[in-house]
Formats: structure tokens, C-alpha cells, sequence
């Protein structure tokens, strides 16, 4: 570990995270003055390689940078392939692999325990000998999570947490990142893979989570049950993320993720390489 990857571990660690994440939260959603919201943004896009050519077309501009941030891509800009587990989101697939028999999954050198990430008792036995993947979203990246398989939202859970930087510092150097980070585990169920859950993790900086079919623009702490599932199809929207964070996905046994790691856009197929 290099001196600045060190230096930067510690740093984290000491600092009021969950205050910084609501201040700068408060002013991304605050409107920019006209002369600044222009050159702010380019700069940003520059520095992070936002692509807004694929984004909907915006004829007065994006009044706040969470606008800019959350946009939405114009019509026809994602292939949704036909195989059966697509990409949830844009990203880098950071990691992927089987779920050991003590429903654990290991990321970076660290062992996660199911059901303590999804906040389902449960998923400890549902996932066992099951697959999962994960995807790291950048800054530059679209960060509206969708839905990887064709299926029903039948409920919605958020546990409360911290907010640790989720990039490669805080996944090798906090201790069960994962689940020490506030996040959202969206199920969806489907006839012929059986359960499939979507774990939206937050991070520093990441002010809220937004989840289609709950009304709060953050969801709210606890479990919420979907009285009529929600049908999604491959693709559909399922939450957004206020800034950027990660996401992993739970398969139940049966199928395998072959996507070796690195960049992937949502809709890409989960069960082939690039």
C-alpha cells in the first residue's frame, strides 16, 4: 500500500462522513446561478468524461448539478440484450463469483454475510451456492440502476448505515464496507430464475437513493412491501442514485456470471463476455 493510499484510509476514517454527505447533498440540489451552472458542469464532465451526447436532450439546461448528475439517456441509447441477467447499471463489474456454503461472498479480500447485506434472515439460506456481481459506478457514470431481469418488485428494504467512499480505497481499507454503508435491497421475483435482489449501496456523498414506487425521494428506513408486485421487464428503471456509489447483485443457484471484470453499461449481458 502506497504512503497516499494510506494517508487517504486514515483520512477517511476520522471524518464526519454522513454530515459532509448531507451538506454537499443540500447544495447539489440547490439551483446554480446561469452564468456558473455552464462552466461548472463542463468542467466537471471534462474532468470525469461525462458523456452527454447519449443524455435526453435538455433545451434549458440543468438547473441544479443532482438534475446533471441523475439525467436521463435519450431513447434507443442502451442495447437491452436477450439473455436472461443483464447489467442493473453503468459501471466497472469490480468483482463476481459464487456465494460459498456459508452464504458469504468475497470482494476484494473481504467476506460479506447475504443476509446481513440484503437485511432478509432468509436470503442466509436462499443464496447459498448462488452467484453474484458487483458494479462500481464512477463519477462520469449514468447513475440510474434497472432492472436485470424480467420479473416483479414484490418489496424494498433500507437499512441505515454510514457512508464510506465505496471506490477501490474504501472497498480494500474499511472493514465490511458493504454493510457498514447505508443501502436499499430491491427484490425482484421471477418464474424461472427465482429470486433476484438488487442491493443499491450508498456512499459518501451520496445523499439519498431513489427507489420507482416509493413515493419519498429517499427511502425511508425499514421494510416496504409492494401490496401489488410491480412488473419490471429487462431494463426498466428501478432507482436512482443521488451521486454515485455500487451495486450488487444476487442471484439464487442455477445460473452463472460469466462478464469478465471491467466497464459494462446496463442492459449488457451478465452471462457472456464482451
Amino acid at each position: 500500500m502506497s504512503l497516499s493510499t494510506f494517508a487517504a484510509a486514515q483520512l477517511l476514517r476520522v471524518l464526519p462522513r454522513v454530515r459532509i454527505s448531507r451538506a454537499v447533498g443540500r447544495l447539489c440540489e440547490r439551483e446554480m446561478p446561469s452564468p456558473l451552472a455552464g462552466p461548472l458542469l463542463r468542467v466537471y464532465g471534462k474532468a470525469y468524461g461525462v458523456n452527454l451526447n447519449e443524455a435526453e436532450p435538455q433545451a434549458d439546461g440543468y438547473p441544479t448539478f443532482d438534475a446533471y448528475f441523475t439525467r436521463t439517456l435519450r431513447p434507443g441509447a442502451r442495447d437491452i440484450s436477450g439473455d436472461a441477467v443483464v447489467s442493473p447499471a453503468d459501471g466497472r463489474v469490480s468483482a463476481s463469483g459464487r456465494i460459498d456454503p456459508g452464504s458469504r461472498l468475497f470482494v476484494k479480500g473481504q467476506s460479506y454475510e447475504v443476509a446481513e447485506l440484503t437485511g432478509e434472515p432468509s436470503d442466509a439460506t436462499r443464496y447459498i451456492n448462488g452467484e453474484f456481481a458487483v458494479v462500481y459506478l464512477a463519477p462520469g457514470d449514468y447513475h440510474r440502476v434497472h432492472s436485470p431481469v424480467d420479473g416483479e418488485v414484490t418489496s424494498v428494504r433500507k437499512i441505515e448505515g454510514d457512508l464510506y467512499t465505496v471506490n477501490r480505497i474504501g472497498e480494500e481499507h474499511v472493514p465490511k464496507l458493504f454493510v457498514r454503508n447505508k443501502r436499499v435491497s430491491i427484490v425482484v421475483e421471477t418464474k424461472g430464475l427465482g429470486r433476484v435482489t438488487v442491493v443499491m449501496v450508498g456512499a459518501m456523498i451520496v445523499g439519498r437513493i431513489t427507489v420507482t414506487g416509493i413515493p419519498e425521494a429517499d427511502v425511508p428506513a425499514g421494510l416496504h412491501p409492494f401490496p401489488a408486485p410491480r412488473p419490471v421487464a429487462r431494463g426498466d428503471e428501478l432507482g436512482i442514485f443521488h451521486l454515485g456509489s455500487t451495486v450488487v447483485l444476487l442471484l439464487e443457484p442455477g445460473i452463472s456470471v460469466v462478464r469478465q471484470l471491467g466497464k459494462i453499461r446496463y442492459g449488457d449481458s451478465l452471462l457472456r463476455t464482451a
